[in-house]
């Protein structure tokens, strides 16, 4: 066992005080240091979000840039057809006359699509299925003032109609010119302005993807020489104007080819060459002056071939012709076997005479490519008929009529 004296134990005694003192102090100091650390960043943060213009981090907003010659030219031309057309074009609702459970009647709301004002009278074209049945018809313009609409005429043949409606005196309406669609091209730029889905004035460009095309609008309506496009074309789009680059009207949008009722690249237009045509009869005689044939009609068959002995099933049966008419003259006969025909509803029906195969080289299997082959025709027309008449066929040269009286045609059953 070590001994200390009493000057060593109190020598160890004041240095070990010493030591402890020391290791205290330094504790207190460094928590002391590390909380003014604390506040201080604490007080930074404040002025950072009160001052961010000081704070040596903070982002930096980017420039905007102001040049007014940013676009292409394909937008600058864009734009240019939209600002001088977008008030042209008019949006269409209609109401119908329905019933309701009672089967009291009442008028409903029916569909809406679009139309062009081509007069600062208030006259507007559209489509004939646009307004079809409508008995309420209200034209909205480009400003928000609307208008009751009347029919000046429709035709039914191109799915073109007319309407006219009174703007205010002070109103200044914008109209949209017919361009000419007898020179476009395959792959010209095209402008469709419409109001699809009841969004009003919506532009969708494209192309046109072919000319020419027969298309089928109803059982006994082909509209020929359609213009078609992959312009995006919807549900309320019919009866908007298809324009040029230049902001001219070269179609009338009429129908698309889809299978879920949206725009699946194929629309097709009226043509301006038409329009022009039908438009002007419209205005100035309620209807289409079309040079017609006054005949009557039978859609040829199967069942009608094997009875009466025709070697053809198809073309245009001629069962009978008017008296003293231009057709008479040119030489087409008539049937003379009366037969009935029909099951529940029949009719009397003449076989034995000519059959129309083609006119103007245009081939006629049905009622539909018959007036078609006329559509564009005015009276005073000779038009070349192909009939099949004692198994071989002729052709003969045939003045067309005034359609105040026209020809009729019986359905096949």
């Amino acid at each position: 066992m070590k001994l200390y004296s009493k000057k060593q134990l109190v020598t160890y005694s004041v240095l070990t005080g010493i030591f402890a003192a020391v290791l205290v102090a330094a504790f207190f100091i460094f928590f002391s240091d590390k909380k003014n650390t604390d506040v201080h960043s604490a007080f930074s943060s404040a002025e950072e979000v009160a001052q961010p213009e000081s704070a040596p981090y903070a982002f930096e907003v980017l420039p905007v840039i102001t040049e007014n010659n940013s676009y292409t030219q394909d937008e600058a031309q864009n734009i240019s057809v939209y600002e001088k057309c977008n008030e042209a074009v008019v949006n269409i609702t209609t109401k119908v006359m329905g019933y309701n459970w009672f089967y009291e009647p009442i008028v409903t709301e029916s569909g809406s699509g679009s139309g062009s004002i081509i007069d600062k009278r208030g006259y507007v074209v559209t489509n004939v299925h646009v307004i079809e049945k409508a008995s309420v018809i209200t034209i909205s313009l480009a400003d928000g003032s609307s208008y009751e609409g009347t029919v000046v005429g429709q035709d039914a043949e191109s799915d073109i109609a007319v309407l006219k409606f009174n703007p205010s005196k002070d109103a200044e309406l914008k109209t949209i010119s017919f361009g000419n669609s007898d020179s476009l091209k395959v792959g010209q730029r095209v402008i469709a302005i419409g109001n699809p889905f009841a969004l009003e004035r919506t532009m969708t460009t494209g192309i046109i993807s072919g000319l020419g095309r027969p298309i089928q609008k109803s059982a006994n309506v082909i509209i020929r020489n359609m213009i078609q496009t992959d312009a995006a074309i919807n549900p309320g789009n019919s009866g908007g104007p298809l324009l040029d680059s230049q902001g001219r009207m070269i179609g009338i949008n009429t129908m698309i080819y889809s299978s879920s009722g949206s725009s699946s690249g194929v629309g097709f237009a009226i043509p301006a060459s038409t329009a022009r045509r039908v438009v002007s009869d419209l205005l100035k005689y309620g209807k289409v002056n079309r040079g017609v044939m006054k005949i009557s009609l039978v859609q040829n068959t199967a069942r009608i071939a094997n009875f009466a002995g025709y070697n053809i099933s198809s073309g245009m049966i001629v069962s009978a012709v008017k008296k003293g008419s231009k057709a008479e003259l040119g030489g087409i006969k008539g049937g003379t076997k009366a037969v009935q025909y029909g099951t529940f509803n029949p009719q009397t029906i003449y076989l034995g005479g000519d059959i129309i195969t083609e006119i103007n080289g245009i081939k006629v299997s049905k009622l539909a490519d018959y007036y078609s082959a006329i559509e564009d025709k005015v009276p005073g027309d000779i038009v070349t008929v192909t009939v099949y008449r004692n198994k071989k066929f002729e052709k003969l040269k045939i003045e067309l009529e005034s359609s105040s009286s026209s020809s009729s045609a019986n359905s096949s059953i």
